[in-house]
């Protein structure tokens, strides 16, 4: 029992956390004009290189920008990357996943052997094959990465449609004349909706550390525009004589993908509290 307890404690506690760094990173991208005590493109030649301090709290950068400012307002970037993508990913999943269950035979195996044709080519690599015959702008971005991060979604709720079109609640619904589209998006769909929660809870944070990996690349979002995957780049030059250019934009990363992790990882065990761990 104590065993018991302790371990619920523990859930709690990093579910809790994972909450409060999401709301916290949420909070600061949202309030970033007046959160940021800098204008974040603004040049202090003066200032170049400047270690953190009172009037630079996380120092400057090649530029004389402040990289706390920048920094605020590269959440902005990361979040909306982060939820944009994976809306268009669980659109597109939720949608193939419920005919792929629904309707089985040819419909079901069409899809799923598109799903396993996309699973075959790595996700980084081809987001970096198609960016290469696009412009590397933020909706271009946003749109690649849904466009290939959404076959997890289908087969979740393709195995969750398959198991609730058996029910009893479905049968009654056929039997009182609804419709097929009405019982799969009134009747199924809300009942699929848990595993899909936790898998874009997880898949933003995925999104994140994405195009992270792309600016970073310098094939994500472009400077001037503050993300923390262009400031990791501008930081990696200059390593050696000013390493709070790569430690900040890499612990806000780091602790933002955590965040959403922990905040997945909680929301799984509570929607399935009977599964072991």
């Amino acid at each position: 029992m104590r065993g018991f307890f302790s371990l619920w404690a523990r859930r709690r506690f990093f579910g809790g956390l994972g909450l409060f760094i999401v709301l916290g990173m949420a909070v600061a991208a949202l309030l970033a004009p007046w959160i940021a005590p800098h204008d974040p493109d603004a040049l202090y030649l003066a200032h170049k290189f400047e270690p953190p301090s009172a009037l630079f709290w996380l120092g400057t950068d090649a530029l004389g920008r402040d990289v706390f400012s920048r920094l605020v307002f590269g959440a902005r970037i990361s979040l909306w990357v982060g939820f944009v993508s994976v809306g268009i990913a669980v659109a597109i999943g939720v949608l193939l996943g419920l005919l792929a269950g629904f309707f089985r035979g040819l419909p079901d195996e069409l899809i799923m052997r598109f799903v396993d044709v996309m699973l075959c080519f790595p996700s980084f690599f081809l987001i970096l094959t198609v960016i290469a015959f696009l412009d590397a702008d933020l909706f271009n971005i946003m749109v690649i990465i849904g466009l290939t991060s959404w076959m997890g979604v289908a087969r979740l709720v393709r195995a969750e449609t398959l198991s609730l079109r058996e029910r009893d609640f479905v049968a009654a619904a056929r039997l009182s004349g609804a419709g097929t589209w009405r019982i799969m998006f009134t009747h199924i769909l809300p009942n699929a909706l848990g595993p899909v929660l936790v898998a874009a809870t997880l898949g933003v944070a995925g999104a994140i550390l994405t195009e992270s990996s792309l600016s970073f690349l310098g094939l994500g979002v472009q400077a001037p525009t503050a993300s923390w995957g262009n400031m990791l780049l501008e930081g990696r030059q200059s390593m050696e004589i000013a390493w709070w250019l790569s430690l900040f934009p890499g612990l806000a990363i780091l602790f933002t993908v955590l965040g959403y992790n922990l905040l997945g990882e909680n929301l799984r065990q509570a929607l399935d509290p009977d599964r072991e761990k």
